[in-house]
């Protein structure tokens, strides 16, 4: 297991508690629209738009759709980022981009290249983890933990196994 190597900060709970909390800021800051996008990063962030999708409808009567933004994390310039949805889908939306941590804000700042060309309500950004290490001019809307760390240091979150859903340091 990759999690044994790693230091828990966040139990299972109390993830799920940062998401369900995220959850609600998101219906108190748009709760007059009808609808809005989650557009979760390939992985983990991916399985975040999920889960904060469940939550909404608990707690809301809000039409949520989900899309994926997927590219390659590792490449250093990112020539294409594809979203797994057809455009018109985020026209005149709110549109809020998850991912599961923001480091630099590099990942982010490239997930924002597609929407640049798309005509959006609003643009939001949820993360489960701010690490405070900004690079590039992005902030998150929607933090579910802030957490200052060392650059050496390793932070992991595990959202899409159930036996090892948390937040973990290494």
């Amino acid at each position: 297991m990759v999690v044994e190597q790693y230091s828990q900060i966040l139990d299972k709970a109390r993830t799920l508690q940062k998401v369900k909390r995220i959850a609600y800021e998101i219906f108190e800051n748009n709760f007059d629209e009808k609808e809005i996008i989650l557009a979760g990063i390939d992985g983990e962030g991916f399985v975040f738009a999920q889960l904060l999708q469940q939550y909404l409808q608990e707690i809301s009567q809000l039409e949520i759709h989900i899309a994926k933004i997927v590219f390659d994390k590792t490449v250093e310039c990112q020539p294409d980022i594809k979203l797994e949805s057809d455009v018109d889908t985020f026209k005149n939306k709110i549109v809020i981009i998850t991912d599961d941590v923001l480091n630099t804000g590099k990942t982010l700042a490239f997930c924002l290249r597609p929407f640049l060309s798309i005509p959006l309500k609003k643009l939001q950004v949820a993360v489960l983890v701010d690490r405070n290490h900004p690079k590039y001019p992005i902030a998150a809307d929607y933090v579910g933990y802030s957490l200052s760390t060392t650059l050496s240091e390793h932070i992991k979150v595990i959202l899409s196994n159930q036996n090892e859903l948390g937040l973990y340091i290494f």
